[in-house]
């Protein structure tokens, strides 16, 4: 069974940094590109990020381009997002998503918290 189990999230302060993780298993890692959302309550579900297959090619919201990175390891199955001068805007859940042709899968989310 696919699994993406997201990790790394918690409360930061304006400002500051945190690194998210996205361990894969049940699947053919390498294959998919993956994919970074977040969703805020009462808000439509974002994309924050995505990455091709191998890393060659990344994209970013706007509101993330030059603060936020997306990178992968294949040999660990694990999609990273590195947050940097986190703004309060920035709370939300975070959720990694993997896609291969028709086949989409979700993570389930960890909690960033951007507050003083």
């Amino acid at each position: 069974q696919v699994q993406l189990v997201e990790s790394g999230g918690g409360l930061v302060q304006p400002g500051g940094s945190l690194r998210l993780s996205c361990a894969a298993s049940g699947l053919t890692f390498s294959t998919y590109g993956m994919s970074w959302y977040r969703q805020a309550p009462n808000k439509e579900r974002e994309l924050v990020a995505t990455i091709s297959s191998f890393g060659g090619n990344t994209k970013y919201a706007d509101s993330v381009r030059g603060r936020f990175t997306i990178s992968r390891e294949n040999g660990k199955k694990t999609v990273y997002l590195q947050m940097k001068s986190l703004k309060p805007e920035d709370t939300a859940v975070y959720l990694c998503n993997a896609v291969r042709g028709f086949e989409i899968y979700w993570g389930q989310g960890t909690q960033v918290t951007v507050s003083s």
